[in-house]
């Protein structure tokens, strides 16, 4: 079979998986960036033994367990606390000021992953003051990132970074306050998710559920093709409160979104946005 023939005959074969995905389970990645999508499921492909992508959907109409291990690899899952540590200083030192205005706030990490973001919210937030008056919402499609999310427990050899990262952020504290160390795991304190909500929520097929002061969704949309990023922004614009505030990944940018005029820069250099007056 020729190149060309074997990439048509593939494509189809990914059109026709996304297709089953979504019919057979409500996940709809049918609008993620084509060239990623079609990497992570030849991946998947490889390493969980099947001879096709067809071979593969005919397992996923039909054992519902094959679910499970293909969104392993469709949804991204590598993040870390207090990544891009800039961003977290300019929350404290830009974005926090203003929200400590309100009598009460509400956040959203939208594509929470294993949690990291969220904690590292949870205890800046518990730094400056404003944990007990904050409800977090994370939000995922992968209900075994959310599980582990909520479990909070992360390998010990990745708290060094962790711990640089949130010095680096402006700490206040010792992040050493915030788990304990058992059998080479680093176990985070139960009272960081006293306050937060574990729900599933996709960006490509829900709705809007509630009023936010701040909404960080970063390093998620790069995977959405345009018309999916439009989509999503749009949810964050209508999901804010008057003068709430929208963070995005480092390489993420709503320039050449619709919703564009809904927002102002607020941290340009951490893409931090502001929602502007209806």
């Amino acid at each position: 079979m020729s190149p060309v023939v074997r990439g048509n005959v593939e494509d189809l074969e990914i059109r026709l998986l996304l297709d089953a995905l979504f019919h057979r389970y409500h996940y709809d990645f049918r609008n993620y960036a084509r060239a990623s999508i079609k990497r992570r499921l030849v991946q998947a492909r490889d390493q969980l033994g099947f001879a096709s992508l067809s071979a593969m959907q005919e397992s996923l109409l039909h054992d519902p367990a094959t679910l499970g291990r293909l969104l392993g690899y469709l949804t991204v899952q590598v993040s870390e606390m207090f990544r891009d540590p800039g961003y977290f200083r300019a929350l404290r030192e830009r974005v926090l000021p203003h929200l400590k205005t309100y009598p009460s706030l509400k956040v959203w990490v939208a594509g929470c992953s294993h949690g990291e973001e969220v904690y590292s919210l949870a205890i800046l937030f518990r730094e400056e003051g404003l944990e007990e008056r904050t409800i977090f919402y994370a939000t995922d499609i992968n209900p075994a990132a959310l599980k582990a999310a909520e479990a909070g427990v992360y390998p010990l050899d990745q708290v060094k970074k962790f711990t640089t990262n949130h010095q680096k952020s402006g700490g206040r504290s010792s992040l050493s306050d915030y788990y304990t160390a058992d059998y080479g795991r680093a176990i985070f304190d139960k009272s960081l998710r006293s306050r937060v909500v574990f729900s599933d929520h996709s960006l490509v097929t829900d709705a809007v559920f509630g009023e936010m002061h701040l909404i960080s969704c970063r390093n998620v949309l790069i995977y959405f093709d345009r018309a999916l990023q439009d989509r999503a922004i749009g949810l964050f614009r209508d999901s804010l409160a008057r003068k709430g505030f929208l963070g995005l990944g480092s390489k993420e940018s709503l320039r050449f979104s619709s919703h564009a005029g809904a927002f102002t820069d607020f941290v340009r250099e951490e893409k931090i946005y502001q929602r502007q007056d209806a």
